[in-house]
């Protein structure tokens, strides 16, 4: 008999390893703190900077886990042409852009609870990118992106300007 793991508590992430969302694409890691106190809710790492290719799984991914997606904040800087909308197994999710430079990704559920992924650069090594998801999600982590990018060797892929 499977055993399942418990529902999170309400408003958290659900506690998760490495899943590979579609072989090939984005890695995602979700972890909660249990409280809410760090930086960052969970790491995404996605393979590519096309969001048609990214974003759909992992708006499903969590969903599966939140609930609806009503929104996704993204970097403009980091991404081939960012759409306004999109629609994600049937639900019209609004993409949100701004050129801050900050490395996140914000998801919002319903009109206010918001969540806070590190995104990791496609092109990063495993290790990088495991230890900064590490960072990213480690209890009480005050680190910003940057930051946390820099000291795992995950932002040397960065790119330096709007696409071309």
């Amino acid at each position: 008999m499977a055993v399942s793991e418990p529902s999170p508590p309400a408003g958290l992430l659900a506690d998760g390893a490495y899943e590979s969302l579609r072989p090939g694409t984005a890695l995602l890691r979700l972890t909660t703190t249990h409280d809410r106190e760090g930086v960052f809710d969970g790491a995404w790492w996605p393979r590519s900077r096309n969001p048609g290719a990214e974003l759909p799984g992992l708006i499903s991914a969590l969903t599966d886990r939140l609930g609806p997606v009503a929104r996704v904040g993204l970097d403009r800087d980091s991404w081939d042409e960012l759409p306004t909308r999109m629609t994600v197994d049937g639900r019209v999710v609004r993409i949100d852009s701004s050129v801050v430079g900050d490395d996140t990704a914000l998801v919002t559920r319903g009109d206010r609870d918001l969540f806070s992924l590190l995104v990791i650069p496609p092109d990063t090594p495993l290790p990088a990118a495991r230890a900064a998801m590490a960072d990213a999600v480690r209890t009480g982590n005050l680190r910003r992106a940057g930051q946390i990018l820099v000291e795992t060797g995950s932002d040397r892929d960065r790119p330096s300007g709007p696409p071309a």
